[in-house]
């Protein structure tokens, strides 16, 4: 099982185990797009029919904050799809960072049962 590891707050988390947070969204910066986006050998994006291919994981493991003693959760990933954003004239937004472009963008996961809780 391929496990993705995030950090969330309470109020967060406590909506996904509720069962009332269904979907969890992470920007894409440079700094961690190689953890949501399947990347090709020259280290982009890689993207299908026009859409960047997200990074396969079974389940996401919730933690709260960085706390040692800290209330954790895995969840299951149900879908997951990168979304690309726009500005009000439908204009890709984009931003330098290291002398690279960047789409702005963010990942979208579709959760499912909580498998553990701790």
């Amino acid at each position: 099982m391929k496990i993705l590891q995030l950090i969330i707050k309470q109020n967060y988390f406590d909506e996904i185990i509720a069962g009332t947070k269904k979907q969890e969204f992470r920007e894409c910066k440079p700094t961690t797009y190689r953890k949501y986006c399947e990347v090709d050998d020259e280290g982009y994006c890689v993207m299908e029919n026009g859409a960047f291919v997200p990074k396969k994981y079974d389940a996401i493991q919730f933690y709260v904050g960085y706390n040692k003693n800290r209330a954790g959760a895995l969840v299951e990933v149900t879908g997951a799809k990168i979304v690309v954003l726009t500005d009000e004239n439908d204009e890709i937004i984009t931003y330098e960072y290291a002398g690279k472009e960047f789409w702005a963008s963010e990942i979208v996961y579709d959760l499912g049962k909580v498998l553990e809780l701790n």
